[in-house]
């Protein structure tokens, strides 16, 4: 069975149909209805030599978020009209988003209520925000290259787009995607906008964040973020920090260090002792120990962070010494990370914070989850929605195909928060087998 799209000015309706051809509505006719095109049409308009016919095909297609329409859609991402651009870019995420959002839509006749579709909003919200629909290689492409515009908001915007939808590819894609990815990114990296340097930064530590299976990071690649700590800019510099901790890039421990030893204190000083914790190098290990006794709760908890991805089961006594006795809320969620992640400790903790919510703990949580999903089952069945709901984002996330099991029962929870949520998870999960 083919489907047709039906999109009106007033509303916008995916539904089956017995019909072959699959239409798009043509916005250019009456304000309140307008007459419908076939999508082929659409398809053939995008190509336009009017941008006028382009801008208006891609805003219906925005507005429609067709899956078929992204790999059409993609060169309109280095159109030479702005305009056409940032609404294919705002397509592109509208198609692969986790919730479509409805760009125009009316409160009875008189008030129109605009739904802004932006990259950067997304791209922060993290991998939850982006459904399991696969990305194609070319609209991933088309994003790169557009982050290169002359327009410093259409490269923006292409850019953290960019960085939102490469969460998807897993496996041979993602491969594929790191080796054409990184050299391109890293350029972005020395440019002279600050908002940009930031952004790339930022979309490097994503893009490149260690998964499960990767290689290490090409030099060339972690050693342009190297180059970032130096950025006479504080937000560049602190970026920098956080995208060198989750690419766990061994090359920067001796930056860091001296980093952290010339502040020690403050934002930097955390952000260069939470890289650190991140990477969890051996070399590390005594600078962790000795600030278990700092007077920074933040800067306590990191050293339990790294003392628990260094991975010696040893190292627990200790930081259960430390964290039991703390007061700082901090301190004591990094040391049910470092049970949980030494030990097989128990979860309650992190999910119960995750469910508030407690940034640290959902991250906490996404972490822990490959490879132990077996410690997500009883929370999985928690009386609270919230928690159903955090254990569901974290494992959908994992690439544990192992946590189908405990994630495909929630298919019928009575929670639609809940509900949606497994419904990506379970597609994500089975496709990272």
């Amino acid at each position: 069975m083919t489907k047709t799209v039906y999109v009106t000015i007033l509303f916008v309706l995916v539904l089956p149909s017995l019909s072959a051809q699959r239409e798009l509505p043509d916005l250019r006719g009456h304000a309140a209805l307008a007459a419908q095109v076939p999508f082929e049409q659409a398809a053939r308009d995008l190509a336009s030599s009017d941008p006028s016919i382009r801008l208006r095909t891609v805003q219906m297609l925005k507005e429609a978020a067709y899956p078929e329409a992204a790999v059409p859609l993609a060169p309109l991402v280095t159109d030479p009209q702005d305009a056409v651009q940032l609404a294919a870019i705002a397509a592109e995420l509208n198609i692969f988003g986790a919730e479509r959002i409805v760009p125009k839509k009316r409160i009875g006749l008189v008030v129109e209520v605009r739904n802004q579709i932006l990259a950067e909003p997304l791209f922060s919200a993290g991998p939850s925000a982006i459904g399991p629909r696969p990305v194609p290689m070319e609209v991933l492409a088309a994003l790169r290259a557009a982050a290169r515009d002359d327009n410093p908001r259409v490269g923006l915007e292409a850019l953290y787009a960019f960085g939102a939808l490469a969460e998807e590819p897993s496996g041979e894609r993602r491969r594929e995607l790191l080796r054409a990815s990184g050299p391109e990114i890293a350029a972005q990296i020395g440019a002279p906008d600050p908002a940009m340097r930031f952004a790339a930064v930022r979309v490097m530590g994503r893009v490149f964040a260690q998964r499960a299976g990767d290689a290490a990071v090409d030099p060339t690649v972690g050693d342009a973020v190297i180059t970032a700590l130096n950025d006479g800019d504080r937000a560049v510099k602190t970026g920098a920090m956080r995208a060198l901790g989750a690419m766990r890039y061994e090359r920067a421990v001796e930056a860091l260090t001296q980093l952290f030893e010339y502040y020690g204190k403050g934002d930097n000083a955390e952000a260069a002792l939470d890289a650190l914790a991140h990477i969890a190098h051996p070399a590390s290990v005594p600078l962790f120990v000795a600030q278990l006794a700092s007077r920074a709760p933040t800067l306590r908890a990191l050293a339990i962070d790294g003392l628990a991805r260094q991975g010696d089961p040893a190292k627990l006594d200790h930081i259960k010494a430390v964290a039991e006795v703390d007061r700082d809320d901090t301190v004591v969620l990094a040391g049910a990370f470092a049970a949980a992640l030494l030990g097989n400790g128990s979860l309650d903790r992190l999910v119960q914070a995750a469910a508030k919510p407690n940034v640290h703990a959902r991250q906490y949580l996404v972490e822990l989850a490959p490879g132990r999903s077996q410690l997500f089952a009883r929370q999985a069945m928690d009386p609270d929605a919230r928690i159903r709901l955090s254990v569901v984002d974290a494992l959908g996330v994992s690439g544990d195909a192992a946590a189908l099991k405990i994630v495909e029962p929630l298919l019928q929870d009575r929670d639609p928060q809940v509900v949606r949520a497994a419904e990506r998870a379970v597609a994500r999960l089975n496709a990272s087998r």
